[in-house]
Protein backbone atom coordinates (compact mmCIF):
# COMPACT_ATOMS: atom_id res chain seq x y z
CA UNK A 1 0.00 0.00 0.00
CA UNK A 2 1.33 3.43 -0.93
CA UNK A 3 0.19 6.93 -0.09
CA UNK A 4 -1.66 8.52 -3.00
CA UNK A 5 -0.01 11.70 -4.20
CA UNK A 6 -2.22 14.51 -5.36
CA UNK A 7 -1.78 16.59 -8.44
CA UNK A 8 -2.72 20.18 -7.75
CA UNK A 9 -2.27 21.73 -11.15
CA UNK A 10 -2.14 21.14 -14.85
CA UNK A 11 1.65 21.17 -14.86
CA UNK A 12 3.04 19.33 -11.85
CA UNK A 13 6.21 20.85 -10.51
CA UNK A 14 9.39 18.89 -9.94
CA UNK A 15 9.52 20.57 -6.53
CA UNK A 16 6.36 18.71 -5.48
CA UNK A 17 8.53 15.64 -4.93
CA UNK A 18 10.94 17.54 -2.68
CA UNK A 19 8.55 19.68 -0.65
CA UNK A 20 5.70 17.40 0.28
CA UNK A 21 2.89 18.35 2.64
CA UNK A 22 2.91 14.90 4.16
CA UNK A 23 6.27 14.04 5.68
CA UNK A 24 5.47 10.36 5.28
CA UNK A 25 5.84 10.67 1.51
CA UNK A 26 9.54 11.39 1.92
CA UNK A 27 11.96 8.46 1.73
CA UNK A 28 13.09 7.27 5.18
CA UNK A 29 9.99 8.69 6.81
CA UNK A 30 10.78 6.58 9.90
CA UNK A 31 13.45 9.12 10.83
CA UNK A 32 10.88 11.90 11.34
CA UNK A 33 9.97 12.03 14.99
CA UNK A 34 9.19 15.66 15.68
CA UNK A 35 6.21 16.01 18.01
CA UNK A 36 3.46 18.51 17.33
CA UNK A 37 3.46 21.62 19.52
CA UNK A 38 0.81 24.01 20.86
CA UNK A 39 1.96 27.35 22.30
CA UNK A 40 -0.43 29.42 24.41
CA UNK A 41 0.13 32.87 25.86
CA UNK A 42 -1.79 34.12 28.88
CA UNK A 43 -1.44 37.33 30.83
CA UNK A 44 0.88 35.69 33.36
CA UNK A 45 2.67 32.91 31.44
CA UNK A 46 3.35 30.91 28.30
CA UNK A 47 2.38 27.24 28.03
CA UNK A 48 4.07 24.91 25.54
CA UNK A 49 2.36 21.56 24.98
CA UNK A 50 4.18 18.78 23.12
CA UNK A 51 2.46 15.61 21.93
CA UNK A 52 4.88 12.88 23.00
CA UNK A 53 2.90 9.66 23.47
CA UNK A 54 4.47 6.49 24.76
CA UNK A 55 7.37 8.16 26.57
CA UNK A 56 8.24 8.12 30.24
CA UNK A 57 8.94 11.41 31.93
CA UNK A 58 12.39 10.10 32.91
CA UNK A 59 13.34 10.03 29.21
CA UNK A 60 12.48 13.69 28.57
CA UNK A 61 15.04 16.43 29.17
CA UNK A 62 14.23 20.15 29.40
CA UNK A 63 17.05 22.66 29.52
CA UNK A 64 17.42 26.42 29.15
CA UNK A 65 20.58 28.03 27.85
CA UNK A 66 20.90 31.65 26.73
CA UNK A 67 17.15 32.22 26.26
CA UNK A 68 16.69 28.97 24.31
CA UNK A 69 14.43 26.30 25.75
CA UNK A 70 15.37 22.84 24.46
CA UNK A 71 13.07 19.85 24.94
CA UNK A 72 14.55 16.52 23.92
CA UNK A 73 14.13 12.81 24.40
CA UNK A 74 16.44 9.90 23.79
CA UNK A 75 15.29 6.37 24.42
CA UNK A 76 17.68 3.46 24.07
CA UNK A 77 16.11 0.29 25.33
CA UNK A 78 15.27 -3.27 24.45
CA UNK A 79 12.43 -2.13 22.22
CA UNK A 80 14.89 -0.85 19.59
CA UNK A 81 16.38 -4.34 19.18
CA UNK A 82 12.89 -5.81 19.13
CA UNK A 83 11.94 -3.42 16.30
CA UNK A 84 14.80 -4.69 14.15
CA UNK A 85 13.59 -8.26 14.64
CA UNK A 86 10.02 -7.39 13.64
CA UNK A 87 9.11 -6.58 10.06
CA UNK A 88 6.78 -3.63 9.60
CA UNK A 89 4.71 -3.16 6.48
CA UNK A 90 4.37 0.50 7.44
CA UNK A 91 5.63 2.31 10.52
CA UNK A 92 4.32 5.86 10.81
CA UNK A 93 4.93 6.89 14.38
CA UNK A 94 8.20 7.02 16.21
CA UNK A 95 8.46 9.46 19.11
CA UNK A 96 11.47 7.93 20.80
CA UNK A 97 14.14 10.47 19.94
CA UNK A 98 13.37 14.11 19.27
CA UNK A 99 14.66 17.58 19.95
CA UNK A 100 12.73 20.85 19.78
CA UNK A 101 14.13 24.29 20.56
CA UNK A 102 12.22 27.48 21.35
CA UNK A 103 13.59 31.00 21.65
CA UNK A 104 12.33 32.60 24.83
CA UNK A 105 11.52 36.31 25.05
CA UNK A 106 13.37 38.41 27.59
CA UNK A 107 10.15 38.92 29.56
CA UNK A 108 10.06 35.37 30.98
CA UNK A 109 11.17 34.18 34.41
CA UNK A 110 13.59 31.38 33.53
CA UNK A 111 14.12 30.37 37.17
CA UNK A 112 10.47 29.32 37.69
CA UNK A 113 9.79 27.16 34.62
CA UNK A 114 7.68 24.12 35.50
CA UNK A 115 6.76 21.03 33.50
CA UNK A 116 4.32 18.14 33.76
CA UNK A 117 3.73 15.03 31.66
CA UNK A 118 0.26 13.50 31.58
CA UNK A 119 -1.55 11.31 29.05
CA UNK A 120 1.20 11.70 26.44
CA UNK A 121 1.22 15.51 26.61
CA UNK A 122 4.26 17.33 27.95
CA UNK A 123 3.18 20.72 29.30
CA UNK A 124 5.88 23.33 30.01
CA UNK A 125 4.73 26.45 31.87
CA UNK A 126 6.96 29.49 31.48
CA UNK A 127 5.95 32.38 33.76
CA UNK A 128 6.38 35.97 32.67
CA UNK A 129 8.35 38.42 34.78
CA UNK A 130 6.28 40.94 36.63
CA UNK A 131 6.59 44.30 34.99
CA UNK A 132 8.23 46.86 37.18
CA UNK A 133 5.66 49.45 38.04
CA UNK A 134 6.78 52.96 37.39
CA UNK A 135 6.09 55.08 40.41
CA UNK A 136 4.33 58.29 39.67
CA UNK A 137 5.54 61.18 41.74
CA UNK A 138 4.24 64.69 41.88
CA UNK A 139 6.79 67.46 41.95
CA UNK A 140 5.84 70.63 43.73
CA UNK A 141 6.62 73.89 41.98
CA UNK A 142 8.27 76.47 44.23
Amino acid sequence: MKVVKRNTGLFPSIFDEFFTDNRLDVPNYENFSIPAVNIQENLTNFVIELAAPGLKKENIAIEVEENILKVSSEVTSKTETEDTERKFTRKEFNFRNFSRSFTLPETVDVENIAASYEDGILSVTIPKKEEEKVLKRMVEIS
